[in-house]
């Protein structure tokens, strides 16, 4: 049975890019939910006193909601489309900034961030699929750009919320921002459409037979390479991760949070600077090394990335107490960091072929919720050491041995895989 939203419509809004924009508003508007927590940690443990620890589980149970189920909400929207799934997730996502709003307990809290995760998964999911699905020769843009509103879309809503938590409480401002973005993804998710039958045909006839396998995701989870690139992608996950979350409490900690910085005429507090800027250079990185890694090649991309966003951490933990260097170098530690989901979809696609790309990369998401489970960890090295110092050798270190593996490990044995796979087509090819 095959709902009626999975059958091309004659709307007028069946356009490449119209579909492109929408679902990178809703992308935009689901990124608080992620990029904007870090604002309410340090209100809500002023309130309840619940300790930052416990408070940062329902950062990490949103995330595993929002990285494991993908694959599953991507079957969803293969069988049904794309309207119902973001429908009911901007609902999801409503709902659950609602019930922060009331949360007087940390299991209403955990009940709400999963929900959350829930919601932001299935629009994150499909926006992404259904940006590749209408672009099939120009993936990689859409794919980045799309993204980029996730990464970027809470720089326009920082100062707003931080504004108006300060002002009204974080209740309130859980209350109102939850109903308006869950309003707006619910308006917008009736307009997503799936691609005509003209656009699937060209994508079909855009993926000759390169010589390239195109396993489905039980033959990719037996290679060593998915694993590697696993290994890689929770490494760099989780140092991003623990800034997105921890940003906030380092700030406060280091007695700079609402030091006013002035760059290039404007003048803001230290912790809204960093995380307006935060937000922008998070977005741009995802289509600009997406762009770079084209030219120069996903491991090459990957190194340089990934070594920068450890030299940023550990510059961050050494001269971060300065007001203008924790902005600027918060930017930089963002702007390295953001890039993983641009360059593993592709590397997963380009290793494994475009078939069962939407599964086989929505698998490989997952790294993303596994790594958030070293989220909480972060408070707990800091209450027990006194300081963020083990916090941010750990992460530093991470993404240094991510970037050696890029060129030590995942570039010889991708290099092996192609070779083997070329070697075994002519023989296929005479077999047949």
């Amino acid at each position: 049975m095959t709902s009626t939203s999975a059958a091309p419509s004659k709307s007028v809004f069946p356009n490449p890019w119209t579909q492109l924009i929408i679902g990178i508003i809703c992308m935009v508007m689901i990124a608080n939910l992620q990029y904007g927590w870090t604002l309410f940690v340090n209100p809500i443990d002023d309130k309840y006193h619940w300790g930052r620890a416990s408070i940062q589980v329902a950062f990490t149970v949103f995330v595993l909601l929002e990285t494991w189920l993908v694959p599953v909400e991507g079957w969803l929207v293969d069988r049904i489309g794309p309207r119902w799934v973001v429908v009911v997730g901007g609902l999801l996502c409503g709902v659950a900034w609602v019930l922060n709003s009331v949360a007087s307990s940390l299991g209403l809290l955990y009940f709400a961030a999963a929900l959350a995760g829930l919601g932001a998964g299935a629009v994150y999911g499909t926006c992404i699929g259904n940006a590749v699905k209408w672009f099939p020769g120009r993936r990689g843009l859409a794919a980045g750009l799309t993204a980029a509103g996730f990464g970027m879309g809470s720089a326009l809503t920082i100062i707003p919320i931080a504004k108006m938590i300060h002002a009204q409480g974080y209740e309130h401002t859980f209350l109102v921002f939850g109903i308006g973005q869950g309003i707006v993804v619910v308006l917008l998710g009736f307009l997503l459409l799936v691609p005509p039958a003209s656009i699937l045909t060209a994508a079909a006839k855009l993926a000759p037979a390169t010589g390239r396998a195109h396993a489905d995701w039980h033959e990719m989870i037996r290679t060593p390479i998915f694993w590697v690139m696993y290994v890689m992608f929770v490494l760099m996950a989780a140092g991003g991760l623990m800034a997105t979350a921890q940003l906030a409490p380092i700030a406060r900690d280091f007695k700079i949070d609402t030091i006013p910085v002035s760059i290039l005429g404007l003048t803001l507090p230290a912790l809204t600077f960093a995380l307006t800027i935060d937000r922008v250079l998070n977005g741009i990185t995802r289509p600009f090394f997406g762009w770079v890694s084209d030219h120069i090649g996903r491991e090459n991309t990957m190194f340089i990335a990934f070594a920068l966003e450890g030299i940023g951490i550990f510059a961050l933990y050494k001269v971060g107490n300065d007001p203008l260097l924790f902005v600027v170098l918060s930017g930089l530690v963002f702007f390295a960091w953001g890039e993983i989901y641009s360059l593993f979809p592709a590397t997963v696609t380009d290793t494994y072929g475009a078939k069962y790309a939407t599964t086989n990369t929505g698998l490989m998401y997952t790294a993303k919720g596994t790594a958030s489970l070293l989220v909480p960890l972060a408070n707990v090295l800091t209450t027990m050491t006194g300081s963020w110092q083990a916090v941010f050798l750990t992460a530093a270190a991470m993404n240094i041995l991510a970037a050696i593996m890029a060129l030590v490990v995942l570039k010889p044995l991708r290099e092996a895989y192609t070779s083997s796979l070329a070697a075994a087509a002519p023989s296929a090819q005479m077999g047949a």
